[in-house]
Protein backbone atom coordinates (compact mmCIF):
# COMPACT_ATOMS: atom_id res chain seq x y z
CA UNK A 1 0.00 0.00 0.00
CA UNK A 2 1.29 3.44 -0.84
CA UNK A 3 1.58 5.72 2.11
CA UNK A 4 -0.29 9.03 2.13
CA UNK A 5 2.96 11.00 2.18
CA UNK A 6 4.32 9.15 -0.85
CA UNK A 7 1.08 9.74 -2.75
CA UNK A 8 1.16 13.46 -1.90
CA UNK A 9 4.74 13.78 -3.16
CA UNK A 10 3.86 11.94 -6.39
CA UNK A 11 0.92 14.27 -7.03
CA UNK A 12 3.01 17.37 -6.38
CA UNK A 13 5.74 16.21 -8.79
CA UNK A 14 3.13 15.54 -11.52
CA UNK A 15 1.56 18.97 -10.99
CA UNK A 16 4.91 20.74 -11.28
CA UNK A 17 5.74 18.83 -14.47
CA UNK A 18 2.46 19.87 -16.03
CA UNK A 19 3.04 23.54 -15.19
CA UNK A 20 6.54 23.44 -16.70
CA UNK A 21 5.28 21.73 -19.84
CA UNK A 22 2.67 24.40 -20.71
CA UNK A 23 4.44 27.49 -19.41
CA UNK A 24 5.92 29.82 -22.12
CA UNK A 25 9.67 29.99 -22.39
CA UNK A 26 9.58 33.81 -22.00
CA UNK A 27 6.87 36.18 -20.86
CA UNK A 28 4.99 37.90 -23.73
CA UNK A 29 3.38 41.38 -23.76
CA UNK A 30 0.27 42.02 -25.86
CA UNK A 31 0.24 45.61 -27.13
CA UNK A 32 -2.90 47.14 -28.71
CA UNK A 33 -2.18 49.99 -31.17
CA UNK A 34 -5.02 52.33 -32.10
CA UNK A 35 -4.46 54.31 -35.31
CA UNK A 36 -6.47 57.45 -36.07
CA UNK A 37 -6.64 58.66 -39.67
CA UNK A 38 -7.45 62.30 -40.32
CA UNK A 39 -8.71 63.27 -43.78
CA UNK A 40 -8.21 66.87 -44.87
CA UNK A 41 -10.33 68.51 -47.56
CA UNK A 42 -8.90 71.48 -49.39
CA UNK A 43 -10.99 74.12 -51.18
CA UNK A 44 -9.78 74.77 -54.72
CA UNK A 45 -11.08 78.30 -54.84
CA UNK A 46 -8.60 79.45 -52.19
CA UNK A 47 -5.90 79.34 -54.82
CA UNK A 48 -7.97 81.55 -57.09
CA UNK A 49 -8.39 84.48 -54.72
CA UNK A 50 -5.91 86.47 -56.77
CA UNK A 51 -8.09 86.12 -59.85
CA UNK A 52 -10.47 88.77 -58.58
CA UNK A 53 -8.23 91.58 -59.80
CA UNK A 54 -9.70 94.32 -61.96
CA UNK A 55 -10.52 93.17 -65.47
CA UNK A 56 -9.43 94.96 -68.59
CA UNK A 57 -12.36 97.03 -69.85
CA UNK A 58 -12.49 98.07 -73.46
CA UNK A 59 -14.07 101.21 -74.87
CA UNK A 60 -15.66 101.59 -78.28
CA UNK A 61 -12.51 102.92 -79.89
CA UNK A 62 -9.74 100.51 -78.98
CA UNK A 63 -9.09 97.15 -77.36
CA UNK A 64 -7.15 96.90 -74.13
CA UNK A 65 -3.64 95.47 -74.25
CA UNK A 66 -3.96 94.00 -70.75
CA UNK A 67 -3.84 90.23 -70.93
CA UNK A 68 -4.16 87.68 -68.14
CA UNK A 69 -3.34 83.94 -68.09
CA UNK A 70 -6.19 81.86 -69.49
CA UNK A 71 -5.30 78.18 -69.26
CA UNK A 72 -5.59 77.92 -65.48
CA UNK A 73 -8.10 80.68 -64.94
CA UNK A 74 -11.20 79.50 -63.09
CA UNK A 75 -13.81 81.48 -61.16
CA UNK A 76 -16.12 80.24 -58.45
CA UNK A 77 -19.75 81.40 -58.55
CA UNK A 78 -20.83 83.88 -55.92
CA UNK A 79 -22.30 82.42 -52.69
CA UNK A 80 -25.83 83.34 -53.82
CA UNK A 81 -25.40 81.46 -57.08
CA UNK A 82 -23.88 78.48 -55.29
CA UNK A 83 -26.99 78.32 -53.10
CA UNK A 84 -29.20 78.45 -56.19
CA UNK A 85 -27.24 75.60 -57.73
CA UNK A 86 -27.85 73.60 -54.58
CA UNK A 87 -31.60 73.98 -55.05
CA UNK A 88 -31.47 72.89 -58.68
CA UNK A 89 -34.12 70.45 -59.84
CA UNK A 90 -31.58 68.37 -61.77
CA UNK A 91 -27.96 68.38 -62.92
CA UNK A 92 -26.62 67.35 -66.32
CA UNK A 93 -22.85 67.82 -66.51
CA UNK A 94 -22.19 71.59 -66.34
CA UNK A 95 -25.94 72.34 -66.50
CA UNK A 96 -28.22 72.87 -63.49
CA UNK A 97 -31.95 73.07 -64.17
CA UNK A 98 -33.37 75.84 -61.97
CA UNK A 99 -37.00 75.86 -63.10
CA UNK A 100 -39.12 74.80 -66.06
CA UNK A 101 -37.65 77.52 -68.28
CA UNK A 102 -34.16 78.22 -66.94
CA UNK A 103 -30.88 76.32 -66.81
CA UNK A 104 -27.61 77.62 -65.40
CA UNK A 105 -24.25 76.61 -66.78
CA UNK A 106 -20.92 76.49 -64.95
CA UNK A 107 -17.93 74.42 -66.02
CA UNK A 108 -16.00 73.11 -69.00
CA UNK A 109 -17.39 71.56 -72.16
CA UNK A 110 -16.11 68.01 -72.68
CA UNK A 111 -16.86 65.34 -75.26
CA UNK A 112 -19.81 64.24 -73.09
CA UNK A 113 -21.49 67.66 -72.83
CA UNK A 114 -23.57 67.52 -76.06
CA UNK A 115 -25.12 64.24 -74.86
CA UNK A 116 -25.79 65.75 -71.45
CA UNK A 117 -27.50 68.72 -73.09
CA UNK A 118 -29.64 66.39 -75.22
CA UNK A 119 -30.64 64.38 -72.14
CA UNK A 120 -31.54 67.57 -70.29
CA UNK A 121 -33.70 68.85 -73.14
CA UNK A 122 -35.47 65.50 -73.37
CA UNK A 123 -36.26 65.62 -69.66
CA UNK A 124 -37.14 69.34 -69.57
CA UNK A 125 -38.38 70.28 -73.06
CA UNK A 126 -39.72 73.67 -71.90
CA UNK A 127 -36.26 75.07 -71.16
CA UNK A 128 -35.78 78.36 -72.99
CA UNK A 129 -32.80 80.16 -71.47
CA UNK A 130 -29.25 79.40 -70.39
CA UNK A 131 -27.65 81.60 -67.75
CA UNK A 132 -23.90 81.26 -68.29
CA UNK A 133 -22.47 81.89 -64.83
CA UNK A 134 -18.88 80.63 -64.99
CA UNK A 135 -17.84 78.99 -68.25
CA UNK A 136 -14.07 78.60 -68.77
CA UNK A 137 -14.26 77.07 -72.25
CA UNK A 138 -13.97 73.72 -73.95
CA UNK A 139 -11.71 70.69 -73.70
CA UNK A 140 -13.10 69.38 -77.00
CA UNK A 141 -13.67 71.93 -79.77
CA UNK A 142 -15.71 69.59 -81.97
CA UNK A 143 -18.04 68.90 -79.03
CA UNK A 144 -18.20 72.60 -78.27
CA UNK A 145 -19.38 73.55 -81.76
CA UNK A 146 -21.83 70.62 -81.77
CA UNK A 147 -23.25 71.88 -78.48
CA UNK A 148 -23.46 75.44 -79.80
CA UNK A 149 -25.49 74.34 -82.82
CA UNK A 150 -27.76 72.26 -80.54
CA UNK A 151 -28.40 75.38 -78.45
CA UNK A 152 -29.33 77.30 -81.60
CA UNK A 153 -31.65 74.52 -82.84
CA UNK A 154 -33.38 74.46 -79.46
CA UNK A 155 -34.14 78.17 -79.82
CA UNK A 156 -32.43 78.97 -76.53
CA UNK A 157 -31.70 82.44 -75.18
CA UNK A 158 -28.16 82.82 -73.81
CA UNK A 159 -27.53 85.17 -70.89
CA UNK A 160 -24.39 86.22 -69.01
CA UNK A 161 -25.77 87.51 -65.69
CA UNK A 162 -24.19 90.10 -63.43
CA UNK A 163 -20.80 88.80 -62.31
CA UNK A 164 -20.87 86.13 -65.01
CA UNK A 165 -17.85 85.12 -67.04
CA UNK A 166 -17.60 83.25 -70.36
CA UNK A 167 -14.18 82.54 -71.75
CA UNK A 168 -12.55 80.86 -74.71
CA UNK A 169 -14.91 78.34 -76.36
CA UNK A 170 -17.76 79.38 -74.08
CA UNK A 171 -17.97 82.63 -76.04
CA UNK A 172 -19.04 80.54 -79.05
CA UNK A 173 -21.79 79.02 -76.90
CA UNK A 174 -23.08 82.44 -75.91
CA UNK A 175 -23.10 83.47 -79.58
CA UNK A 176 -25.36 80.48 -80.29
CA UNK A 177 -28.34 82.03 -78.55
CA UNK A 178 -31.29 82.91 -80.77
CA UNK A 179 -31.42 85.96 -78.53
CA UNK A 180 -28.46 87.08 -76.42
CA UNK A 181 -28.26 89.16 -73.29
CA UNK A 182 -25.44 90.22 -71.00
CA UNK A 183 -25.24 92.30 -67.82
CA UNK A 184 -23.17 95.50 -67.95
CA UNK A 185 -20.42 93.84 -65.87
CA UNK A 186 -20.41 90.56 -67.79
CA UNK A 187 -17.00 89.54 -69.15
CA UNK A 188 -16.02 87.73 -72.33
CA UNK A 189 -12.51 86.27 -72.50
CA UNK A 190 -11.06 85.49 -75.94
CA UNK A 191 -7.82 84.00 -77.22
CA UNK A 192 -6.49 81.87 -80.04
CA UNK A 193 -7.28 78.21 -80.32
CA UNK A 194 -4.48 75.64 -80.29
CA UNK A 195 -4.32 72.13 -81.72
CA UNK A 196 -2.97 68.99 -80.05
CA UNK A 197 0.54 69.84 -81.25
CA UNK A 198 0.51 73.29 -79.70
CA UNK A 199 0.11 75.10 -83.02
CA UNK A 200 -2.14 78.12 -82.86
CA UNK A 201 -4.43 79.73 -85.41
CA UNK A 202 -1.75 82.10 -86.74
CA UNK A 203 0.59 79.15 -87.34
CA UNK A 204 -1.71 77.93 -90.12
CA UNK A 205 -1.85 79.52 -93.60
CA UNK A 206 -4.75 81.90 -94.13
CA UNK A 207 -6.25 79.59 -96.77
CA UNK A 208 -6.22 76.52 -94.49
CA UNK A 209 -9.70 74.94 -94.14
CA UNK A 210 -9.46 75.06 -90.35
CA UNK A 211 -10.12 78.81 -90.45
CA UNK A 212 -13.25 78.34 -92.56
CA UNK A 213 -14.78 76.17 -89.82
CA UNK A 214 -14.82 79.11 -87.41
CA UNK A 215 -15.74 81.75 -89.98
CA UNK A 216 -18.66 79.65 -91.18
CA UNK A 217 -19.83 79.20 -87.61
CA UNK A 218 -19.81 82.94 -86.93
CA UNK A 219 -21.81 83.52 -90.09
CA UNK A 220 -24.33 80.87 -88.97
CA UNK A 221 -24.76 82.80 -85.75
CA UNK A 222 -25.65 86.00 -87.58
CA UNK A 223 -22.40 87.86 -88.29
CA UNK A 224 -21.86 89.19 -91.78
CA UNK A 225 -18.61 88.26 -93.48
CA UNK A 226 -16.76 91.42 -92.41
CA UNK A 227 -17.71 91.03 -88.74
CA UNK A 228 -16.97 87.30 -88.77
CA UNK A 229 -13.46 87.95 -90.07
CA UNK A 230 -12.90 90.84 -87.67
CA UNK A 231 -14.01 88.85 -84.64
CA UNK A 232 -11.93 85.82 -85.66
CA UNK A 233 -8.87 88.02 -86.14
CA UNK A 234 -9.48 89.62 -82.75
CA UNK A 235 -9.55 86.28 -80.94
CA UNK A 236 -6.41 85.06 -82.70
CA UNK A 237 -4.48 88.24 -81.88
CA UNK A 238 -4.14 86.94 -78.31
CA UNK A 239 -2.00 83.80 -77.77
CA UNK A 240 -3.60 80.63 -76.47
CA UNK A 241 -1.99 80.93 -73.03
CA UNK A 242 -3.25 84.50 -72.54
CA UNK A 243 -6.71 86.01 -72.49
CA UNK A 244 -8.17 89.34 -73.56
CA UNK A 245 -11.34 90.51 -71.88
CA UNK A 246 -14.16 92.15 -73.76
CA UNK A 247 -17.21 93.88 -72.35
CA UNK A 248 -20.85 93.69 -73.29
CA UNK A 249 -20.42 96.80 -75.47
CA UNK A 250 -17.47 95.22 -77.26
CA UNK A 251 -19.52 92.15 -78.14
CA UNK A 252 -22.34 94.39 -79.37
CA UNK A 253 -19.99 95.59 -82.10
CA UNK A 254 -20.13 92.12 -83.65
CA UNK A 255 -23.60 90.71 -82.84
CA UNK A 256 -26.99 91.99 -81.83
CA UNK A 257 -27.79 91.93 -78.11
CA UNK A 258 -31.33 91.97 -76.73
Amino acid sequence: MVSPSTLFRTLMIALCAAVLTFAPARAQHIVTVTTTTTVWTYADDAADDDDDDDFALLDDEALSDEDEPAALRRYAPSPALTASFGRARAHFGPFAVIDANTVRMAGDVTSATPRQFAAMMAAFPALKRIEMVDCPGSLDEDANLALARAIRRAGMETIVPSGGSVRSGAVELWLAGVTRRAAPDAEFGVHSWADEYGREANDYPTHDPVHAEYLNYYREMGMDDARARAFYALTNATPFDDVRYLTRDDMARFVTLN
